[in-house]
């Protein structure tokens, strides 16, 4: 691997109980907003998922750079039902410090998880896996559930991301890809 790259996939085939993805190649830059578009099932999911080790790998190479930090933010986080966890210990259980969170979730850091609706919740998770100190952030459909203000937000975020960190962006939303993606990979069933 070279200096810069942090995270590097050789002909990957990954799936579950048998491949759904694959074969397929790409680099991670110090800098890059990596963005996977394609559509439907194609194994999007799939590939952040076996970068993380939740997907198998059946064949292909995945090299990460030593020491590697990285955070994932899933498609349809799971609200954990009725658990006492507060906005700011989830944000601090990521890693990211909740004196510097951005001002739109200010409001979600002193209520219980239970009590966010799917979209305050998706965007908590999406805002503190960012502010993470993880070097890659894999962000799977984080558009999701976010209204205007909460899509202005996390476009900063994206454009203002520390040259030392890259993101691997999943989502269908092909102009959302275009505004924010340094490199597009077209992942095809």
């Amino acid at each position: 691997m070279e200096d810069n790259e942090l995270l590097v996939l050789r002909e990957v085939v990954a799936g579950y109980t048998r491949p759904v993805v694959g074969p397929i190649s790409l680099v991670v830059k110090s800098g890059q907003v990596v963005g996977l578009g394609g559509p439907n099932g194609a194994g999007k999911s799939t590939i952040l998922r076996s970068i993380t080790g939740m997907a198998r790998l059946f064949s292909g190479r995945i090299e990460r750079s030593e020491p590697l930090r990285i955070a994932h933010q899933w498609q349809r986080p799971e609200l954990p039902p009725e658990l006492a966890l507060l906005g700011r210990e989830l944000y601090a259980l990521l890693g990211a410090d909740p004196a510097h969170a951005p001002s739109i979730i200010q409001p979600l850091m002193s209520l219980p998880l239970y009590r966010l609706s799917g979209g305050q919740f998706q965007l908590l998770q999406t805002l503190a896996c960012l502010c993470s100190p993880a070097q890659v952030v894999l962000m799977d459909e984080p558009t999701n559930n976010l209204d205007g203000g909460a899509l202005d937000v996390l476009s900063a975020m994206l454009h203002e991301l520390d040259p030392s960190r890259a993101v691997v962006l999943v989502s269908h939303e092909l102009s959302f890809l275009e505004k924010h993606c340094t490199d597009l990979v077209e992942v095809r069933a």
